[in-house]
């Protein structure tokens, strides 16, 4: 089955890129959105703490709300927690942010570079342009069409192209 051919506003690098690629093409603003996300998460339930305690607080009795939370969960816990799944969140979105200039979807000029550099390296060194790999070409057909475009889903499955 032949896969799907969609016309973009920039030059088509790769359609399933490898995971290690899409990484190392990481731009310096794919670092910055990661970042911006690791730091907004955890902000962004300090800034809503006030907003919740002021409604439990007109809503509940005191007695009650220690019965509601018997963990006693601290404030330290829940940012740390925040700072992590922002640092996920800020992840997936730059992966998909790198992976949409493979696609062409975003300016690529760079990508497009650094490709065509590596691509000929690796024909200079007598190597394959993708690696090769054991697998049978069913599987391989098979593995491509379910990681195509996958990283347009990460929010409800993150899967990246585990190929190589």
């Amino acid at each position: 089955m032949p896969s799907k051919v969609i016309e973009t506003p920039y030059p088509l690098i790769d359609s399933d890129p490898h995971a290690s690629r899409v990484i190392r093409y990481f731009r310096p603003s794919d670092y910055a959105v990661w970042a911006a996300a690791t730091g907004a998460f955890p902000a962004a339930l300090y800034a809503w703490r006030p907003y919740c305690l002021l409604v439990s607080a007109a809503q509940v009795l005191n007695s009650l709300t220690e019965m509601a939370d018997p963990f006693k969960a601290t404030l330290r816990t829940s940012l740390r927690l925040g700072g992590f799944l922002g640092f996920c969140g800020g992840f997936l979105l730059s992966y998909q942010r790198s992976s949409a200039r493979f696609w062409g979807w975003s300016e690529n000029t760079r990508e497009e570079e650094m490709d065509r550099a590596e691509l000929s390296q690796r024909l200079s060194e007598g190597k394959s342009l993708y690696g090769d790999s054991p697998q049978p070409p069913w599987v391989q057909a098979a593995a491509a069409r379910n990681s195509q475009f996958s990283q347009l889903k990460f929010s409800a499955f993150p899967m990246c192209d585990p190929k190589k």
